[in-house]
């Protein structure tokens, strides 16, 4: 390691120093940061064993075993406030968001994150597990900036539309005395035929959120997600299956769709529209190394169930215990992980069964304040804790993670109280009449009001996930630092010696 390389945190955390010390010791020495494990670091100085480090805006001294040169997984699950928002930086940093909230925290978060796009970004891929607006809305901004770039975007394959003059999630074909959605849109071209078409369109926000996409000039190509039809063999997502090489994979376990005829696949539907699009939700295990990651959108209990029969060929509401025992073994092949982002915010509308085939040692909620549905409801909770696995279950939420003074506790109120501030900034930066000088000012003072939302999303709702595939740390912001040494609340597991992760402290 030299001057002017960029490296990251060793495991599992350092405490960054405004001075150096001693060979070994830090004793007497004034703290300046807590870094976590996987921070970018750069090295300004060295000194025998002390390097000087630019880390998390602050300059200061760590030892040399505090640093490594590998990039390890980084998934950071958003405070968006109601919905999901997941960051994915890969250990080879590459970007990718799965579902982006509905308002725009996740946008000022990854503004924060990636220099406030002041130069061309590239993400390798927003993935849209369904959609509702919760998980879709917040990815209007992202599309929208000119210096912002996506490989590709996938989706469920539904996208919700006007038919014969009627809100439709596409078209309704029934076989054998099931409806299914047949009008499945899987290739960019099949979704022109909806996005150029101003009555298909209408007045749907999800379409002509997409049509931004289409038409921006930014998006590389779109895709529909679907999982593999033959059950033994899953799919996995375009270039990270095993045979790509990445050092990690996404599996495909949803939405599974039938065959109704040669060349013709369909999804059934699960009941309303809602229930349905939910339940269809794109599903990813994230596997890297002895580590599992379920992510499971919004699954319902009857998208559970027909999951479990489809990859367990079992009855999903088993008539005795042996039958359960049966049908969860055999479901833990497919679902079993060690992280599950909880489905559908905590709802309560879940199956047991499938929780006890998923079986984690952690899970995180992602769940908004300002919402008409209690999420996460006390008795998922309840049966969360009941069905995990270990003696010691945890369950993380972005809502009651959230730390600070109360109007930073509640970001929309901070939006709320600025936006007339905003809204001025915002206007003499945009005046034709306005000088240099005044423009500047507006811009400095709005990049002040904008750096208080962003702080509250990127340091207090946040649950930060690190693991290099046999380590793993999840850590969330201390409500009050007990020092500047410690002002994070870390979680550490590590593989026992069968290769299963056991929570250490």
């Amino acid at each position: 390691m030299n001057v002017g390389d960029e490296v990251f945190i060793s495991y599992p955390f350092a405490v960054q120093y405004k001075e150096k010390g001693k060979e070994t010791s830090t004793k007497g020495k004034s703290p300046v940061n807590q870094l976590l494990w996987g921070d970018w670091a750069r090295i300004d100085q060295i000194d025998g064993n002390w390097f000087e480090i630019r880390a998390r805006n602050s300059n200061g001294w760590v030892r040399k075993e505090n640093l490594q040169e590998n990039r390890i997984l980084e998934v950071n699950f958003v405070d968006i406030g109601q919905g999901d928002g997941c960051h994915i930086q890969t250990p080879e940093d590459k970007t990718i968001i799965i579902d982006a909230g509905e308002v725009d925290n996740m946008y000022r978060f990854l503004r924060w994150r990636f220099g406030k796009f002041e130069k061309k970004f590239t993400f390798e891929s927003y993935i849209i597990s369904h959609p509702d607006k919760d998980h879709y809305y917040g990815f209007k901004e992202l599309l929208e900036h000119e210096n912002v770039y996506i490989e590709t975007i996938y989706h469920n394959t539904i996208v919700e539309q006007v038919l014969d003059g009627k809100s439709s999630l596409g078209t309704v074909e029934k076989y054998d005395r099931t409806n299914y959605l047949t009008g499945l849109v899987l290739t960019i071209d099949e979704l022109k035929k909806i996005t150029n078409n101003a009555a298909r369109r209408g007045n749907r926000t999800y379409p002509n959120l997409l049509k931004t996409a289409v038409d921006s000039g930014r998006v590389n190509d779109i895709m529909g997600l679907l999982a593999s039809l033959d059950w033994q063999n899953p799919g996995y997502l375009p270039g990270y299956a095993p045979e790509d090489d990445r050092g990690m994979t996404f599996k495909i376990l949803g939405p599974v769709p039938r065959e109704l005829e040669p060349g013709k696949v369909g999804l059934p539907g699960l009941g309303s529209d809602g229930v349905t699009k939910n339940g269809h939700s794109i599903i990813l295990l994230l596997e890297i190394g002895n580590i599992k990651i379920f992510l499971g959108g919004d699954l319902n209990e009857l998208s559970q169930k027909y999951l479990l029969k489809h990859y367990t060929g079992l009855d999903p509401n088993p008539k005795s215990p042996g039958e359960m025992e049966t049908l969860i073994t055999e479901g833990r092949k497919w679902f079993e992980a060690d992280i599950a982002k909880a489905c559908h915010h905590g709802s309560a509308d879940i199956s047991p069964g499938f929780l006890m085939a998923t079986n984690p040692i952690a899970t995180i909620i992602s769940s908004g304040d300002n919402e008409p549905h209690s999420h996460p409801r006390p008795d998922t909770l309840g049966i969360i804790g009941k069905y995990s696995r270990s003696e010691r279950p945890l369950i993380f939420s972005t809502e009651l993670a959230r730390s600070g003074n109360e109007s930073i506790k509640h970001p929309y109120v901070v939006r709320s109280e600025l936006r007339d501030k905003i809204d001025t900034e915002t206007a003499i930066i945009n005046d034709p009449a306005a000088t240099e000088a005044e423009k500047k000012a507006a811009s400095e003072r709005l990049d002040g009001y904008l750096e208080v939302i962003q702080r509250s999303v990127a340091n207090y709702g946040m649950i930060n996930l690190r693991t290099d595939g046999s380590r793993l740390l999840i850590s969330q912001r201390l409500e009050q630092k007990r020092s500047m040494a410690v002002r994070w609340d870390i979680y550490l597991f590590e593989s026992d010696e069968r290769g299963r992760l056991k929570y250490i402290y």
